[in-house]
């Protein structure tokens, strides 16, 4: 599996993805805006070595604050901590950046998801009343960036 930043030519596989993971309730991406989000923020993916995209995170850079806006792993490649990987990618670049603390929503009902963000150091801040398109809640949270409990680096893992 290899970690790397994401590229033009990748868009067509992250769009499966996305597809795949999250409902319209969800806010997937488009083509469109992933095009945007490759050019302009922080956008990496896990890659097998068929060349498969097996995961990928998106953080949001033009801002004060950064937002981790999603993060989604393939079902094939769940239970091997790529999502933990990803994370702790990302959250070392925000803090190469000079970002000083990174900010998140996630749904109510995503105990694994919520598991996973309060291990790599962010808390809740609020709750977000009816924030998705079905009506669930979700949390705000967030993260100092320090980047003291994140391991991983850009290549193979």
């Amino acid at each position: 599996m290899t970690l790397r930043k994401a590229l033009p030519g990748d868009v067509r596989g992250l769009y499966l993805l996305e597809q795949a993971l999250f409902s319209a309730e969800n806010f997937p991406l488009s083509k469109q805006s992933l095009y945007y989000h490759v050019r302009h923020n922080l956008l990496y993916l896990a890659q097998s070595e068929t060349g498969e995209i097996a995961g990928y995170v998106l953080a949001l850079v033009r801002r004060k604050d950064a937002k981790i806006y999603s993060l989604g792993v393939a079902q094939s490649f769940r239970g091997n901590k790529l999502a933990q990987k990803l994370m702790a990618l990302v959250m070392k670049e925000l803090d190469s950046l000079g970002f000083k603390r990174s900010l998140l929503e996630v749904r109510t009902d995503n105990p694994g998801a919520i598991y996973l963000y309060k291990s790599l150091g962010f808390s809740v801040t609020k709750r977000l009343e009816a924030f998705y398109r079905d009506g669930y809640d979700a949390y705000l949270m967030e993260a100092k960036n320090g980047g003291e409990k994140l391991p991983g680096t850009l290549g193979h893992l």
